[in-house]
């Protein structure tokens, strides 16, 4: 992105960036000026470190980090920020994707993570949103505008199902 990011998006392993990149795109779709890199829990423990250490000093507001498996990413950089950390949990190969949920969400007392679902892009971005959206009213518009596209699409869908039945409704889809 061309502004200076103020969402920091750090993934585990170049593999999990199909999970990431829907969080950048939702930061896209807003105007959300963000950057992206990779850094390890446990590959590469002092760039996370450093990622996250100099997080505040390089305008970042909020911080989306994880991983797959073992998970630690998200708890090493909350524990080395005062951001807000938003953890996503990706599915690994085993275990589908529970071993990261759990790694992600149980952090000890004082090292706060939010962590959405996982393979959540979508919603870890739609939460970087919203907490930036606290402090900025032009954003906050752009958020309930959203927020009531997407009710009126449900309305419409719900609308079409109830008038066609479920069979021809899956016919047309």
């Amino acid at each position: 992105m061309l502004n200076k990011a103020i969402v920091g998006i750090i993934l585990g392993s170049d593999s999990d960036l199909p999970v990431f990149a829907e969080a950048a795109e939702v930061l896209e779709q807003f105007g959300i000026p963000y950057d992206i890199t990779v850094g390890s829990a446990h590959r590469s423990p002092e760039r996370a470190m450093k990622y996250a250490s100099g997080a505040v000093e390089r305008g970042i507001k909020v911080l989306i980090a994880g991983a797959g498996g073992a998970a630690h990413l998200a708890g090493v950089i909350a524990a080395h920020t005062p951001l807000p950390v938003i953890g996503l949990p990706v599915k690994a190969k085993s275990l589908d994707g529970l071993d990261s949920l759990l790694s992600t969400v149980q952090m000890p007392p004082g090292i706060p993570v939010a962590t959405v679902g996982i393979n959540a892009g979508k919603n870890a971005g739609l939460l970087a949103v919203q907490i930036l959206a606290t402090g900025n009213d032009v954003l906050q518009e752009k958020f309930v505008a959203y927020k009531t596209k997407m009710a009126a699409e449900i309305e419409s869908k719900g609308n079409k199902l109830s008038e066609l039945g479920y069979k021809k409704y899956l016919e047309q889809k």
